[in-house]
């Protein structure tokens, strides 16, 4: 009955609403798993941005994807044209209307949950146990990707098409960069080395030292601690 007497006033401001915040939480969440894939990267290249503001700005990116999400739902069970209710947006599977679709939408919205709650907790569950489960974060924007082009008014439109386009390539693009990284790390282990270490003279006085350039052994060894004290501060 809603959805009919939705269907004949015409569309609502719930019913903007529910189509913009779908779209803004899609455009955030792949900015979340691109810094979050991108972030580990910042302990092979030369150091331009400090860790802190990385993190924050992908913990606060990951926030904001969570707000965004809640209004998309809330209005689209205000908006009545589909008949849904606030369950089917948390229970995967259970509307009548596009139970794929719909599901994939609830699941997407549970890992994001599950992810959250847990940072809220991580200190109790340690580094490594909430490590793994924050990979949710990255199995969500898949499942986000396919409830969107399942379900929606502008689902055909070519400008929704363009713009998750967009959040593949870019999703793409910095898995690449993540893996060409790795590579070249692993390329650097498997390095013999050649000779005892040179030694030099030291810089006279006057001459201004030059900056340190810390090997990429020496970036590996630290990833790993430096990682654990930014989740250990982020705790505090």
């Amino acid at each position: 009955m809603t959805s009919q007497l939705a269907a004949t006033l015409g569309p609502s401001a719930y019913w903007y609403l529910a189509r913009a915040t779908g779209i803004v939480s899609l455009l955030l969440l792949t900015a979340s798993v691109v810094l979050g894939v991108l972030g580990p990267l910042r302990f092979t290249v030369p150091e331009r941005w400090p860790r802190f503001a990385i993190d924050t700005l992908h913990r606060d990116v990951s926030l904001l994807v969570m707000a965004v999400l809640v209004i998309h739902i809330v209005t689209s069970v205000l908006d009545g044209f589909a008949p849904i209710n606030l369950l089917d947006a948390v229970l995967p599977f259970r509307s009548t209307y596009r139970p794929l679709w719909m599901g994939l939408g609830a699941f997407s919205f549970d890992f994001l949950l599950a992810l959250v709650v847990t940072s809220l907790v991580r200190r109790r569950l340690g580094y490594r146990a909430w490590r793994a489960i924050h990979w949710l974060a990255y199995a969500s924007w898949p499942v986000a990707v396919l409830h969107g082009l399942g379900t929606g008014s502008d689902t055909k439109t070519w400008w929704n098409l363009a713009l998750t386009a967009v959040c593949l390539f870019a999703v793409v693009a910095a898995v690449w960069a993540r893996i060409q990284a790795r590579a070249r790390l692993s390329a650097c282990w498997r390095r013999p080395r050649r000779g005892p270490p040179r030694r030099f003279p030291p810089d006279p006085p006057s001459v201004r030292p030059a900056p340190s350039r810390r090997s990429c052994r020496d970036r590996y060894s630290r990833r790993q601690s430096a990682e654990e004290r930014s989740f250990s501060l982020g705790c505090a």
